[in-house]
């Protein structure tokens, strides 16, 4: 597939889940909310990765001008928890992730 921007990514993933919905027949604003729920969440999940990607899985912190260590970066719990979310709103529909590799705003595979 021909890498894509972020944005087209995106649409392309919402039309995909829209798309299977009415292969199944379901209809209706809550599903629509549903799938707008979703996509909420893989914005969430790329800044995520993205905050991980910058400052990695370890951050630095300081309490005082002497005092100073590293601990976790709390985007890789939160990003498990998104995804956890987004599979359960699927699951929750009947749906399946688009297999679409994803893609940076820089063209970049992630």
């Amino acid at each position: 597939m021909a890498r894509t921007k972020k944005s087209e990514l995106r649409e392309q993933i919402r039309q995909d889940l829209i798309d299977q919905l009415e292969r199944q027949g379901i209809y209706g604003q809550h599903f629509l909310d549903l799938i707008e729920d979703y996509m909420a969440l893989w914005d969430t999940k790329n800044a995520l990765i993205e905050d991980i990607k910058k400052r990695g899985v370890m951050t630095k912190y300081q309490n005082g001008q002497n005092q100073w260590g590293f601990k976790k970066n709390d985007s890789v719990s939160e990003l498990v928890k998104v995804n956890a979310q987004m599979l359960k709103i699927l699951s929750e529909l009947g749906l399946k992730a688009t297999d679409v590799s994803a893609i940076d705003d820089d063209g970049d595979e992630m």
